[in-house]
């Protein structure tokens, strides 16, 4: 357990890349473009210094001026903040993967990215529709690759000194053990639904274990009622320790040793969310016991993507 008791400048080394990563970052799947620019430059101001972003939400454009403002603003070195995109299903072929990599770092307007990961493990049709579908509506995959493939592309990025490290998002223990033991270059991050009713114990250890980062996103639970945030058990921590339920899970989810992402859209949310401290043991161990299991976004068995409330 953590021996820290304040997470808010707690970053997390890269072992399989460069620099660190700050454990609570900030996650811009948010549809509306005026709520994209407002709220990432209310969680600059609030402190988070990780920002997670992705081809697929469609507004890199829009990160990228909040950025441009929000480190002129408040004076914020551009090596300060820990930049993270992700590349979509459509652009798995490995001569896509460069162009799609280029292609956001222009619309985030940044000389380089610090981290950049598929976004799940599953190859779409290649092209510019990002959700290619047959005429009975069902998802065209691309057979022609496999995610081997895909991975030695992400490779050569790091290679030619395009971003500084590489991993994987939405994918399951058994295909990360493969793609780890094939790997030249291993993931450096492995960004993951993880939250009490959805622990992913032992692809947690499996990451402690090869030295990859464990990134949480929806430790809240994407926000979705009933879900933690109402777990009878947070209640309980929470009137007992003066924290809310929100601090709580967060503080659960950097305290057992990953990373964590939310998407705060409003100031005083922000503020809530990025203030978050270490539980007491018995607190810890407690919400470690809940077996409610509960997974709320099922990408990692369509292959589909989305947008889900997110607190």
């Amino acid at each position: 357990m953590n021996e820290s008791s304040d997470f808010r400048s707690k970053k997390l080394a890269l072992d399989h890349g460069g620099g660190d990563m700050p454990v609570q970052g900030f996650g811009t799947l948010i549809p509306d473009a005026a709520t994209t620019i407002r709220a990432t430059q209310d969680a600059l101001e609030a402190g988070y210094r990780h920002i997670d972003c992705a081809e697929r939400y469609r507004n890199e454009h829009e990160v990228g001026e909040a950025l441009r403002i929000g480190l002129a603003a408040q004076r914020i070195a551009r090596e300060d903040v820990f930049v993270t995109t992700k590349m979509w299903n459509n652009n798995h072929r490995p001569e896509r993967v460069e162009p799609a990599f280029e292609a956001s770092r222009s619309r985030l307007a940044l000389d380089y990215l610090d981290l950049y990961l598929i976004h799940t493990p599953f190859a779409f049709k290649p092209g510019d529709d990002q959700d290619p579908r047959d005429e009975s509506g069902n998802v065209i995959y691309d057979e022609g690759v496999t995610l081997l493939d895909t991975w030695r592309a992400m490779e050569d990025l790091v290679d030619h000194g395009r971003c500084r490290a590489i991993g994987l998002s939405d994918i399951l223990l058994n295909e990360l053990q493969f793609l780890y033991e094939s790997a030249r270059i291993k993931p450096a991050v492995v960004q993951v639904e993880a939250h009490p009713y959805l622990p992913e114990t032992e692809l947690l250890e499996f990451c402690k274990e090869k030295g990859m980062v464990f990134l949480a996103y929806a430790p809240l639970g994407h926000g979705i009622r009933p879900g933690p945030l109402e777990d009878p058990v947070i209640s309980r921590i929470s009137a007992r320790t003066g924290k809310t339920p929100a601090q709580v899970l967060l503080a659960w989810a950097v305290q057992r040793g990953g990373a964590l992402l939310t998407t705060p859209k409003s100031a005083a949310r922000a503020r809530e969310n990025f203030d978050i401290s270490s539980l007491p043991e018995d607190a810890f161990d407690e919400i470690n016991r809940i077996e409610v299991r509960q997974r709320f976004n099922q990408v990692v068995n369509t292959g589909s993507g989305g947008f889900l409330t997110q607190r």
